[in-house]
């Protein structure tokens, strides 16, 4: 179960939690365009769709490939505009480290987060805790700075890469 930092109980930061139904998630953004008065056109939601169904973060010309296979040429332009789309309203994130995109385990709400990334397979994952966003903000606006925006990334090994391997026999 998610909580919310806000809501004074522990962020989840599981990453069993994070996995998320493609389906579902697209319902659910869809009704977040609606209710927003937003058009979430047959692009902007293949693309989307590309994004939830990957396992990994995924980057704007591998996308572009993916839609050329089911589309014919697409011109990356167009793919750019989707993906700011779906950025500004919270509904995708994107890895500036690597270049890349995951969809937002909260499509509801915009938000800032944190994400640990695995330098060995790419593994993404998106750490709910609001309490480390309003503490990079309290220090920066202690020194007088102004945050417009924060991209909090941390490369390692995830749990599954950082196993020992079994030696060969």
């Amino acid at each position: 179960m998610k909580h919310s930092a806000a809501q004074g109980q522990q962020a989840c930061n599981h990453p069993d939690h994070h996995v998320h139904d493609a389906k579902s998630y697209l319902a659910e953004v869809a009704a977040v365009c609606r209710e927003r008065g937003l058009r979430l056109t047959a692009l902007r939601e293949q693309v989307l769709k590309l994004i939830a169904d990957a396992e990994r973060p995924v980057k704007a010309y591998a996308l572009l490939e993916q839609m050329r296979d089911e589309r014919g040429p697409v011109a990356p332009p167009t793919v750019y505009r989707a993906l700011d789309f779906l950025l500004e309203n919270g509904f995708i994130h994107k890895l500036e480290s690597i270049n890349a995109f995951v969809s937002c385990h909260q499509p509801r709400q915009q938000h800032s987060v944190p994400f640990l990334i695995c330098k060995r397979c790419l593994a993404a994952v998106e750490l709910e805790d609001e309490a480390v966003t309003r503490l990079l903000i309290s220090q920066a606006r202690a020194l007088g700075f102004e945050p417009h925006a924060q991209t909090l990334e941390v490369h390692g090994l995830c749990a599954s890469c950082s196993k020992p391997q079994d030696a060969p026999r």
